[in-house]
């Protein structure tokens, strides 16, 4: 493995600058309930606004006026003039990681497509990475290789997660062998080991199977895996699937792991279209975890779970069903920027 030994990506739970998001603008990604997922984006913003600085991206002119309008009583919070296509600024806002020899901020621009050419345009959210990495001054890392921000996750001791439906897509890197791609990821963001996941997707799930809809990390080496003990949901061969390649792939490095399993919720459809809809899509912030919530009786189990596992931070639940109609949730919105002053090397 080819680890890039000055880069390090800190784990989410490590301090934040600030949170990034787009402002939702996307007729096509909600077309029938876009002031309601505003409505909903509005209250995840101003919850993360008050644990740490937000910057909203809007486009100028009218999403800009608009993002002011509903954003502009919250404090802690800046609207950023950068134009996007959609929402999911997990996927193509940087990918931040720190160079701890010279304790500097580095932007990671992942080639961005929109998960394998499915939602043109793209161009627009294909610059958002340069932008914040000026914006911000931070070195700007383009990587050629496709992939987006939510198909990673990774832990405080260099641990990275991925789903090989995702990465290895023929859409995204069509020319690329497995053991390339790897090393590609792994040199860019400074990860000491990988473990693949090869379950299937989440019903809804656009996206191949991003690894934030399956499995987080938390601190401590624990890890949260979306589940169903029903065997007769569709889900549940490719859930299982996940937890036996989490197995052995923990075991393969050594690593101990308390692997604990989150439960997804009851079916929830919109305009009778099953939306994909996960409590791993929470998203941690310097002072709480924000879970979603989708009306189902397994909500408030499920934010016990996460909740457990940040003892030191509040535990908030927030409505996420029409934002989720858009096939994401709270952790497809976000994308962390880390403190450069308090990175830790794994």
């Amino acid at each position: 493995m080819h680890t890039n030994t000055h880069l390090v990506m800190p784990a989410e739970w490590f301090p934040h600058e600030a949170t990034w998001l787009s402002w939702p603008r996307n007729h096509d990604t909600w077309p029938k309930n876009l002031e309601q997922a505003q409505a909903e984006f509005v209250l995840l913003a101003q919850a993360i606004a008050a644990d740490e600085p937000v910057r909203v991206m809007a486009g100028a002119g009218a999403d800009f006026a608009d993002a002011t309008r509903a954003l502009q009583h919250i404090a802690n919070l800046q609207i950023i003039p950068v134009q996007t296509n959609d929402a999911w600024a997990r996927d193509y806002a940087p990918t931040f990681v720190i160079d701890k020899d010279i304790a500097e901020l580095v932007a990671v621009d992942w080639f961005y497509n929109a998960w394998g050419g499915k939602y043109p345009p793209f161009d627009d959210d294909q610059k958002v990475a340069a932008a914040v990495a000026a914006h911000v001054e931070a070195r700007h890392l383009p990587v050629d290789l496709c992939l987006e921000g939510g198909a990673i996750e990774v832990d405080e001791e260099g641990t990275l997660f991925c789903t090989r439906s995702c990465a290895f897509d023929s859409n995204r890197n069509p020319d690329l062998t497995h053991a390339e791609i790897e090393r590609r990821i792994v040199e860019a963001i400074g990860a000491q080991r990988v473990i693949w996941l090869t379950g299937d997707a989440l019903i809804g799930d656009d996206t191949d199977g991003h690894i934030d809809q399956l499995a987080r990390c938390t601190p401590g080496g624990r890890i949260l895996y979306a589940w169903t003990d029903d065997e007769n949901d569709p889900q549940h061969a490719g859930l299982a699937q996940n937890l036996a390649d989490l197995e052995a792939g923990l075991k393969a490095h050594g690593l101990a792991r308390e692997l604990i399993p989150l439960p997804l919720p009851s079916p929830v459809f919109v305009n009778d279209v099953q939306i994909p809809a996960c409590y791993c899509n929470f998203y941690i912030t310097n002072g709480s975890v924000i879970v979603p919530t989708f009306g189902a009786p397994q909500d408030d189990i499920a934010a016990q779970i996460i909740g457990a596992q940040f003892p030191g931070r509040k535990l908030l639940q927030s409505p996420s069903v029409n934002l989720t109609v858009g096939l994401g949730s709270f952790h497809c919105l976000t994308q962390q920027q880390p403190r450069v002053a308090t990175a830790k090397e794994p």
